[in-house]
């Protein structure tokens, strides 16, 4: 498995409810095996880039690897949990911030046989959806009920349906799809172009697009303006009504 991948490319959100609303930018991520112990002249602990263990997962700065073993284990997928990719935004300049990230998780064959996909709002809440593979062509599909407040302009109803490719390929495409059939509320797109990390790509990167974490958190707050002036309407941040849901002041 390859120790370290540079994803870059675009993503795009389209609101079907109570309007149409629509935003696409540009935006890298990085992905490792957690096994790997990786330095190169930018990424690392007390670099300009870096992955920090108390950014994800438990978020008290323990190692990954043993908090998705468990939560693998309560999902009775432990078979997963020979090899581990995670796939983040990075630590970018000392900040960080990921609406989203993702476990891919094989067996000792090397099989991607369940994926995590951690979900963060911007007021400090954080869940997991633990989600086995079970389709072996080019497009894996996975649904999960909706357990956390994402969005203001969102009640927590319905679910979403996952549609992606192997986070390990040439290029990682993932749709997420909320609401359903009857009812769509938001639809987001990915596109990421993968290649092995060097120094030279992951420079290049930071001169083009510095500050990618802020860029996206500031994005955020942008768009929910923009959903503001339109007359969205607006819900209060509920209190955590599932255990597994983390919240940090």
């Amino acid at each position: 498995m390859t120790a370290a991948l540079l994803h870059q490319g675009w993503v795009a959100h389209v609101r079907h409810t109570p309007f149409v609303h629509r935003f696409r930018y540009r935006i890298w991520m990085l992905s490792v095996d957690l096994d790997q112990d990786l330095r190169t002249l930018l990424f690392g602990r007390f670099r300009p880039v870096s992955f920090h263990p108390r950014d994800h997962g438990p978020r008290d700065g323990s190692p990954l690897r043993p908090w998705v073993e468990a939560k693998l284990a309560q999902a009775g997928l432990s078979d997963y949990a020979a090899r581990i990719r995670f796939m983040a935004i990075p630590r970018v300049f000392g900040f960080a911030f990921n609406p989203i990230s993702f476990y891919a998780c094989h067996d000792a064959q090397g099989r991607l046989g369940a994926v995590i996909h951690q979900v963060k709002n911007t007021f400090g809440d954080q869940t997991e959806y633990v989600l086995p593979v079970t389709d072996t062509g080019a497009t894996l599909h996975q649904e999960a009920d909706k357990r956390m407040h994402v969005s203001p302009f969102f009640d927590v109803r319905g679910g979403y349906k996952f549609a992606f490719s192997d986070p390990s390929g040439a290029m990682f495409r993932l749709t997420i799809r909320y609401g359903s059939n009857a009812e769509p509320r938001m639809t987001a797109t990915m596109a990421l172009q993968s290649a092995a990390l060097t120094n030279v790509k992951l420079l290049r990167l930071l001169v083009a697009m510095p500050f990618m974490p802020i860029k996206v958190f500031v994005a955020i707050h942008w768009e929910a303006v923009r959903l503001l002036l339109r007359g969205a309407g607006y819900h209060k941040l509920p209190p955590p009504f599932d255990p597994d849901i983390g919240r940090h002041a």
